[in-house]
């Protein structure tokens, strides 16, 4: 062999073949397409109240979401009402401060509200606030 063939033999190896990392970046990517497209925001569409006085939510807080129907979701997850207690009391066992906050649709009877409340606080919470708007000022 001479020389000249050993480099030209070399040069042909060094050739990085990138066909295959494409197909391999767009089938991930059709992945992640179809894939995105199954999953479903489970958002509770609720008008909440307005408040002048309405604070920052502490980012821990468990979320209990009441809509104008009745229904209630903990954690974005539909629930019956009669649960409520004893998945906060899941929920708390981790950290007995956590905060619970409730988002109720503004249309909702107070009764079924203060039936969450209630239960909440059964379950061992410590503070149980109501989620609002803040309402701007004049």
């Amino acid at each position: 062999m001479k020389l000249g063939e050993i480099r030209r033999a070399g040069a042909r190896g060094d050739e990085i073949d990138i066909g295959p990392l494409i197909d391999i970046i767009f089938i991930l990517l059709i992945f992640f397409m179809v894939s995105t497209t199954f999953v479903r925001n489970l958002e509770v569409d609720i008008e909440r109240p307005s408040a002048g006085s309405a604070a920052l939510a502490d980012a821990r807080a468990i979320r209990v979401a009441i809509d104008q129907g009745g229904s209630v979701y903990l954690e974005g997850q539909p629930i019956q009402p009669w649960m409520v207690q004893s998945r906060v009391r899941d929920l708390l066992a981790a950290d007995r401060r956590r905060p619970v906050l409730i988002t109720a649709d503004q249309r909702l009877e107070t009764g079924r509200l203060i039936d969450v409340v209630d239960q909440c606080r059964l379950a061992g919470a410590k503070h149980v606030a109501v989620d609002a708007e803040l309402e701007p000022r004049p």
